[in-house]
């Protein structure tokens, strides 16, 4: 599959909030199957992120397509902090994003690049080290999660560089937009810690102190068009930072994870020209412990039945791109099963 450049074309409709059917968020030995106590239903969970963002709304729809399409399954899902935690619930009892106690989660949504850093015991996961990284598999890709710095259309920042000694959104700690727009800036010679004043809202919080002047800029690994962005730009023209050049380059060659990609001139308010930076992937992850099966229905009814799907990111869910990516990750046998009969892998 290619691997080079790619576009998205934006569309700025939202799905209708009534679309999403979240399934419950209780713990599996507290919710009743179709056929009662006793039944034979594989309950399973699978961690999201924040409420604000995409991994949320767009995870309830997943999982309800398992659930009414796979027999014997009921997959719920719970907001948190996202990819590090996420991958860290993998292993055992977590958190949701209110601070209850929510059981191991059988599946997981993560950025690509920081759960590559999960495996290899880097990054957020170089001080604490998950109990078994190389447990991790690979199920297949979601959508593309696109860096985005988002900056007022009349200001004076023209690139990442001269974002030192502004007031920066970067992201929630430990989130794949934090991650990543470390990754970003030290590539341009900035020190995150050092060079810029550094904020953690999450980006729904930081596209309003971007919109009222509190922030200069904000980073956010979203869907495009992302919410938050059009819901600046409605009000306050914005403009989007490229990321490209030598820096993108040394990133990519470092760092497997990324891979260029275009968005188109228009896709938001103030935003006038095409603009290059660069994406990774929101993809889904589980351990070697789910049955082969099962690990095989659940990414066949993800892609086919993906045209089901409400949320504005549906369309991006493309057996085409599935594993794009996946870099050292290695793919569950069920989904490799599954995608050697689709043809996409030897």
């Amino acid at each position: 599959m290619s691997k080079g450049r790619r576009t998205i074309r934006a569309s700025v409709a939202i799905a209708a909030a009534g679309v999403v059917a979240l399934s419950a968020c209780a713990a599996p030995e507290d919710v009743e199957g179709p056929g009662g106590e006793d039944s034979a239903t594989e309950f399973l969970q699978l961690a999201t992120g924040s409420t604000g963002g995409t991994y949320y709304p767009l995870g309830g729809e997943i999982a309800q397509l398992w659930t009414d399409n796979i027999e014997g399954v009921d997959v719920s899902t719970f907001a948190t902090g996202a990819s590090v935690q996420n991958l860290r619930s993998l292993e055992g009892e977590t958190e949701d994003d209110e601070g209850a106690q929510v059981d191991q989660s059988q599946l997981i949504m993560a950025v690509n690049g920081v759960a590559m850093q999960a495996q290899a015991s880097e990054g957020p996961f170089a001080d604490q080290p998950l109990g078994s990284p190389g447990d991790i598999r690979a199920l297949g890709n979601i959508y593309p999660e696109v860096m985005q710095v988002v900056v007022s259309a009349d200001s004076d920042i023209e690139s990442i560089a001269d974002l030192e000694g502004r007031n920066v959104e970067i992201g929630p700690p430990g989130s794949g937009t934090e991650v990543a727009a470390r990754q970003i800036l030290e590539a341009y010679g900035l020190d995150p810690d050092e060079d810029i004043n550094a904020y953690d809202s999450t980006f729904g919080d930081a596209a309003t102190a971007l919109g009222d002047g509190q922030v200069d800029a904000a980073f956010g690994i979203l869907s495009v068009p992302a919410g938050g962005i059009l819901e600046v730009s409605a009000s306050n023209d914005v403009r989007l930072l490229p990321i490209d050049g030598s820096e993108a380059e040394g990133l990519m060659e470092a760092d497997p994870s990324y891979s260029p990609l275009t968005i188109e001139g228009g896709t938001y308010n103030g935003q006038d020209e095409d603009v290059v930076t660069l994406t990774q992937w929101a993809t889904l992850y589980t351990t070697s412990a789910l049955d082969e099966q099962l690990a095989y229905d659940l990414v066949r009814v993800m892609y086919e039945e993906a045209d089901s799907i409400g949320h504005d990111v549906g369309s991006q869910v493309l057996l085409d791109t599935a594993i794009d990516g996946l870099g050292s990750m290695e793919l569950h046998p069920g989904a490799e099963r599954y995608y050697q009969e689709q043809g996409i892998l030897d």
